[in-house]
């Protein structure tokens, strides 16, 4: 076998590429085509997003997406250029630079970079677990913010009007002192091509009635950034509105991008960490949970580890191309989805697809509004702010709206690096509170059964001289001594009690202090002429205790059904 190919069998694409049809040529065609064309006006609206040069937008879009169609395993994840990475580059890129473009291009591709390679160490190690630490209400309030703080950042290009700021505040702030610059021509346009964007949206039950193809249909229902640009640029051009002091591109480089490496110090590479892992994190959940949602739709797999390998790669792709940070898009995959996208060929052909477009057609670009732009970034993130969610998690969940209003108010008010760390900190605290206040109950026997129920809630039968409790929580350091001497205040509290049976089925591990609390439980309560049981330990736990000697050392027994102890020492 040459060795070419005995390399690609170590390819994830080598399980497709084996078995690629001509029907999947077909269908991984048309859906390139048409995510190509969504590419192009979304490369540049969120290259201008980053405060990046537009160029970067097109970068973005060429060999991460070849890269990913190769070592990822979503057969329809579009990956390239999004929302939140953009702001999130543009905002950490911004703070290091201090107003200096080429080191604010620099730190952007350094980023890049460095959270391919923390997504390809991930990968490495197995780490998936660690995107775990970000709970749903906090990625909601996370993406919710940034969508706020996105929109009200592109303002400034409708309006016409020069006004920058970091969070919320500063952004209202300089909007308003500037109001009364703005520039009504670029009203104009952004109005123009809001209602193109909106249009297809308004038709996409019309054309679903209508005999069309179903890919047909979806992309003229998607078609809202590639309708604004033709029709708001070739206005543009035929009006010459660039001299009348509307905004524009302006001139892109033609060609493909030179490979090359960020120069930044050690210092710069430091302070470029913490947002490549807040890159890497966000941008591997905003993919996998899109590329499963999709998969579960045809019955396939997705590899977590593979995925943090071919995200990984498609973005150290786009630092060495010279770009941003990159990740999968929902509207895109959707697209390609609906499309009828059979196989990751579609990315690896709309990546020489914007190969092609980079190479001979940027200089089509030149008088693209950059309102047009704003309205394209506007209107794809309107749809991710979750103010419902909030009031939803008020009324099942406190402790989980709390974390998801920090986690808002600290991208909104404060960055949006703070406001994630908020968000997690905040989730973690809450879930270190919850264990360390687990829930307690006395239970009795239900009558005419074999099951345990609190006695608060249920009918049931008890025994003066028998306590049963069970503990709903692993025992660990921070709830062990609070929980020994809540069982022996219990147990003094009825003097007629001889025996407490502590019930362990909700119990999934003990750490070291926990196993001490339960020494000194087990002392007190024999000094004071009470036995202390064990019922329904799981293998693991029991495993422990043996190892620790505490199964020996119990004053009572250790039974394997509560029923069974509740019958012998009855």
């Amino acid at each position: 076998m040459p060795r070419a190919l005995r390399l690609l069998r170590w390819l994830p694409a080598s399980d497709w590429l084996a078995r690629y049809s001509k029907d999947d040529a077909t269908g991984d065609a048309i859906a390139a085509l048409i995510v190509t064309l969504l590419l192009v006006p979304q490369g540049l609206a969120y290259a201008l997003l980053a405060g990046m040069p537009p160029e970067t937008g097109l970068y973005a879009s060429m060999l991460p997406l070849i890269v990913y169609g190769l070592f990822g395993t979503s057969r329809a994840l579009s990956v390239g250029p999004a929302a939140l990475t953009s702001l999130i580059t543009a905002s950490a890129a911004g703070a290091i630079a201090a107003g200096d473009p080429e080191r604010f291009l620099h730190a952007a591709i350094g980023m890049a970079l460095l959270s391919g390679l923390i997504l390809v160490v991930m990968a490495a190690l197995r780490m998936g677990w660690l995107t775990n630490l970000l709970s749903h209400p906090v990625i909601l309030g996370f993406v919710s913010g940034c969508a706020i703080v996105i929109a009200a950042s592109q303002l400034r290009h409708l309006l016409g009007i020069d006004a920058h700021g970091e969070n919320l505040i500063q952004l209202g702030f300089n909007l308003f002192s500037h109001l009364n610059e703005t520039h009504w021509l670029t009203v104009a346009i952004a109005t123009l091509a809001i209602i193109c964007l909106v249009l297809p949206k308004k038709l996409a039950g019309a054309l679903k009635r209508a005999s069309l193809p179903h890919w047909l249909a979806a992309f003229l229902s998607k078609s809202g950034p590639v309708l604004a640009m033709l029709v708001t640029t070739v206005l543009c051009l035929l009006l010459q509105l660039d001299q009348q002091g509307l905004a524009v591109v302006g001139t892109i480089p033609g060609g493909l991008p030179q490979p090359a490496l960020p120069r930044l110090s050690q210092d710069e590479w430091q302070q470029v960490l913490m947002p490549a892992l807040l890159l890497a994190l966000i941008g591997f959940v905003e993919s996998i949970s899109l590329a499963q949602a999709l998969a579960a739709k045809r019955r396939e797999r997705i590899n977590a580890n593979r995925e943090l390998l071919g995200l990984g790669l498609a973005n150290m792709a786009s630092g060495v191309s010279g770009s941003f940070a990159v990740t999968g898009s929902f509207s895109r995959t959707t697209v390609s989805f609906d499309a009828g996208a059979r196989t990751p060929m579609t990315g690896l052909l709309a990546g020489l697809a914007m190969g092609g477009v980079a190479l001979w057609f940027t200089g089509g670009f030149t008088h693209v509004p950059q309102a047009t732009l704003a309205a394209i970034i506007v209107m794809s993130v309107i749809s991710l702010i979750e103010w419902r969610e909030l009031k939803h998690l008020w009324e099942f969940s406190r402790p989980d709206c709390l974390a998801m209003a920090a986690t808002l108010a600290g991208v909104l008010l404060i960055n949006v690096q703070t406001g994630l760390l908020i968000g997690v900190v905040l989730s973690l605290g809450l879930f270190l509170w919850r264990t360390s206040q687990p829930h307690v109950a006395e239970v009795g026997l239900v009558p005419g059964t074999h099951h345990f129920r609190n006695i608060d809630r249920h009918d049931v039968e008890r025994q003066a001289h028998l306590l049963s409790i069970r503990v709903d929580e692993s025992l660990w350091f921070g709830n062990a001594r609070s929980l020994e001497d809540l069982l022996y205040d219990r147990t003094m509290a009825r003097p007629e009690v001889r025996h407490l049976v502590l019930m362990c089925s909700a119990i999934n591990h003990l750490d070291a202090s926990a196993v001490e609390s339960l020494q000194s439980l087990n002392a007190r309560l024999d000094a004071a002429g009470v036995q202390l049981h064990l019922s329904e330990v799981k293998g693991p736990v029991m495993d422990l205790l043996k190892k620790t000697g505490l199964e020996s050392e119990l004053s009572g027994q250790i039974f394997l059904s509560h029923y069974l102890a509740v019958e012998a020492l009855g």
